[in-house]
This record gives C-alpha cells, structure tokens and sequence, in this order.
C-alpha cells in the first residue's frame, strides 16, 4: 500500500483532527503502519519531539494514536499567532521569524509546497499510509493559489479527500455541496466524499437527506460519527481542555478524599499549551475552571498562571484586570500559585525582553527571585528530573532564559543540582510542560498543595494519565470502526478516488 487520505472539513474544528486520529488508531489496530500529516498548523498548542523538533500537540496525539513517534515531517509548518496580524513561523521544528499573514500568503506560503511535499513522500516511503489532516476549509476561494494544506497538497500528492461537515452546528447539506461546488474541476476530482461529525439521534431521519446529497454531487457519505460525550484531545485552537477538562462535558470524579480541590486557571491571552492542565483535571476530585476576573480566586485552592505567546502581553493583562493585587495577596497567605513556563517569567521579579514583544525592561510580578532575558535561539528540550522526591518528565519551549536569584529548587537531577524553576512558600514556577503527566509527581504537588490550602483532599493512588489518553485514542477508533464505512474508506486510501466524479457547478478557477 503507500496510500493516502486528506481529511479535510466544511469549517475550523468541524472535526477533522479527531478524525484523522480515529482513522490512524484504527488503521493501526488493523496491523497497517500509518502515520499522521499536516502540512501547515495553526496552534498555539505544541509539542517537542524527541530529536528536538516543535510541532502542533494534534499531530503529536496523531502519532500516538498511530502508535508511532511524532517527528518534525509530520507538521513540517507551524504557525504561533503572536497577535492578530502576525505569527511565529516554524519550518521543519525551528523557529524561523515573525511573519504577517499577508506577507505568508503573499509568496512564503507557495514557496513551501516542494518542502511539505518532500516531507510527505518521505512519510510514504516509511509507512503502508498516510492520513493527512486539512486546515479550516478547502473552499477558502482567496487562498486556494498559495495553499499547501488542503487541496495543493491532495492535488500534489493525487490523495482522495474526504470532507468532514459538524452536523451540531446545522447547515451540514448545505456546506457540503457548496465546499464542493466551491472548488475548481480538478479538484472537485479528488473529493470523494463526506463524513457527518456529532450526530444526536436516529440515524433514519438522515438518510432521506444523505440519499439527496449524493443524488446532487454523485459522492457517497462514508459515516455518520455520533455525538460523543467527553471526547477530547489535544486542541489547535479554542478554550477547550481535552480528557476530562475544564470545558468538560462529564462529571467529576468523586474524590478519594474528604474534600474537592479547586483549581483556577488564568485565561490570559495568547495562551499556550494549556493542555498542560488537562493532567490535574484528569484526577477525580479535582475542578479545573479558567477564569478571567481576580474575584475569581477567592475559593480556589490552587492558581495555575499557564504559558503564553505574549509574555509581556500576559503580564499587562493580568495588571489590567487586577489579578497583581488579588496574585500577592495569596503569596502573603501562602496559597499555592503556579505558573508554568511564560507563566512562571511573569512571577518573577524582572523581564528584559527585546524579542517577543521587544518592551525591553519591565517589572514582573515579583512573586519569585527570578529575572528574565529573552534571547534570540529558542529552548525546545525533553528534559527529565526529580521534584518532590518522585520522578518527573517534561518538555520546554521558550525564548526567555530565567536566573534564578533564591528560593527553594523545584526540578532537581538525580544529584540534587536545580534544573529549573524555584519555590518561594506556595508559589511555585517551572519552564517544563507536561510534568504534571508524570503520575507519582502529580499525586505529591498535589498532596502539597492540599496542605498548603488546608483541603482534606486526597489524590487517587491509581490515577494513570498515559491509560486515560489511551482510553480516549481507543474510543476514536472505535468511533470510526463502529460507525463509518471502513472497507469503503480503506479502497479510496488504496486506489484514490473513484473515477467519473461529476462536476458541480459552478466551480472556481483553476
């Protein structure tokens, strides 16, 4: 086989990563190597890979879902909004510069098709198939001459394309004829079919409409996936939390303990790798909420402020809107703060920055001996340590480098040297995402916590990370296996799209 799929989608967050992933876990139980590709990302959400590379946390829960390991040419461009208007631009892993969307569009977009493309033929050359996943939508008639994500590489790589439509959000007949309808002959050519996302009801009452849709386009509908509660994975965009998070469609576990722990999490803006608490609310007995006004802290027995793109942005925010006072006054109480990466270089005392946001100097929060300079060359590393007595991975991505003037080391090596971060009372900051997914360390920060806010609450000995994001990768198989033509969907990644597919009318340039 070294076939192939686009899935791509009617709008942004139709569905189309859960698919991809519910397609590569259940390609992957069917003993075919598979991996996951998107050409270009926009998130803020993102992931080192073990050689060092940064890439869209999606793709890496993909590759997980393929039971393979993520690398740099499964999202060979990542884009990282630094505001409206601009985005951190990076190729093949590493960062490369802040470019405006228009000067992307206008010519540096296009100039990547060969490098996407080399990318992806050499994921074909590795593995029996290749699920890519698309970007917004195909019909985006403005962008169709520089784009690499959606129908330029299908085109590129002669790849079949489904279409994902979110039949929650209403309209799904209507945005699936005119995305097709939408795009040039040629590409009209590789558009298979339609897959409907998060259906609530009887799948009789449907059937009427997706016997209509193929009558009116000649293409076939390969599923209709149910709505499933509590499905989560690892956000490009939105305020979402996956497993069991803070926008949570499921009810929390009881706790083990006496008492519930309450965690509030900062919504700053430009927010980054917020999934980084998707661990703590994993833990039955935990509420994770995100707030956006100080009055909000008052009960919460644990502040997460978490990283961000716009440290100093954050940082202004946070003054703004009043969280300096409400912040200092839980460090003189000692109520456990933590912040995590850009989180953390707003706790400290001073920030020279003359990269991200170039303000130069300016005044940190003061809460931790830290001071702060930006440089240049960006940290991408998965590092390992100890902190309260247990082992703890992680991973860092940021440009500003923290001194450390005193307090308490958090992440220590095997010999007790400070790796990163300190400790002053409750408050608490370290560079390294992902740490709270190690289990032993998690159930001690928090048994830690829980001291210092006065909860009897108690963490489940039993609670694995690892297994619930198992779980949530096995239910997305099965949501395509149970639910969608699978012996339809395994022929287009084989042979490619049917042949004679009918043009609809009117079409767009070629």
């Amino acid at each position: 086989m070294s076939g192939g799929l686009l899935v791509a989608g009617t709008t942004s967050d139709a569905g189309k990563s859960v698919v991809t992933a519910g397609i590569c876990r259940w390609l992957a139980r069917q003993g075919v190597s598979v991996a996951p590709f998107k050409a270009q990302n926009m998130s803020l959400n993102s992931f080192v890979t073990r050689e060092g590379a940064e890439i869209g946390r999606a793709q890496a829960m993909q590759a997980q879902a393929a039971r393979v390991e993520p690398t740099a040419l499964m999202n060979p461009v990542l884009l990282k909004p630094g505001s409206d208007r601009s985005s951190q631009v990076v190729l093949m892993g590493k960062p490369v510069g802040e470019m405006s969307a228009r000067g992307y569009h206008g010519g540096r977009q296009e100039a990547l098709l060969g490098t996407v493309v080399d990318c992806l033929e050499q994921l074909r050359s590795a593995y029996d198939a290749v699920i890519c996943e698309g970007a917004g939508s195909p019909a985006e008639i403005n962008l169709r001459r520089t784009d690499i994500v959606n129908m330029g590489i299908a085109r590129a790589a002669r790849f079949p394309v489904v279409v994902v439509g979110d039949i929650d959000r209403g309209g799904v007949f209507a945005s699936f004829f005119g995305t097709t309808a939408l795009l040039a002959k040629e590409d009209q050519e590789l558009v298979a079919g339609y897959l409907v996302n998060k259906f609530r009801g009887d799948v009789s009452l449907l059937e009427p409409g997706l016997d209509m849709l193929k009558g009116l386009t000649g293409r076939a509908t390969y599923g209709v996936l149910p709505y499933a509660h509590g499905l989560g994975i690892d956000e490009e965009d939105g305020l979402r939390v996956s497993l069991r998070g803070a926008v949570r469609e499921s009810e929390v576990a009881p706790p083990v303990g006496e008492e519930l722990l309450r965690v509030a999490v900062c919504a700053i803006p430009l927010m980054s790798n917020f999934t980084d608490v998707d661990a703590l609310a994993a833990e039955p007995g935990v509420v994770v909420r995100f707030v956006d006004r100080p009055e909000e802290l008052v009960d919460a027995d644990l502040v997460v402020i978490p990283g961000t793109r716009g440290t100093v942005a954050a940082l202004e925010w946070l003054r703004r809107r009043g969280f300096e006072r409400a912040l200092g006054r839980r460090a003189a109480e000692g109520r456990p703060i933590l912040g995590i990466c850009g989180g953390f270089q707003i706790l400290g005392e001073h920030i020279e920055d003359e990269i991200e946001s170039r303000a130069g100097a300016v005044d940190g929060l003061g809460l931790l001996p830290v001071r702060v300079r930006f440089r240049r060359e960006k940290t991408l590393t998965r590092p390992v340590g100890r902190a309260l007595g247990e082992n703890v991975e992680g991973y860092e991505i940021h440009h500003g480098v923290a001194e450390v003037l005193g307090g308490e080391a958090f992440i220590s090596d095997d010999i007790g040297q400070s790796l990163d971060g300190c400790r002053v009372g409750g408050v608490w900051g370290t560079h390294w995402h992902g740490s709270l997914e190690s289990d032993a360390f998690r159930r001690a920060f928090l048994c830690a916590v829980a001291a210092d806010a006065g909860r009897r609450f108690v963490p489940a000995p039993d609670t694995s990370f690892g297994a619930l994001r198992e779980e949530q990768l096995d239910r997305l198989g099965d949501l395509i296996e149970e639910h969608a033509d699978t012996s339809a969907l395994l022929r287009l990644i084989e042979t490619g799209a049917p042949a004679g597919l009918p043009f609809i009318a009117p079409g767009a340039p070629s």
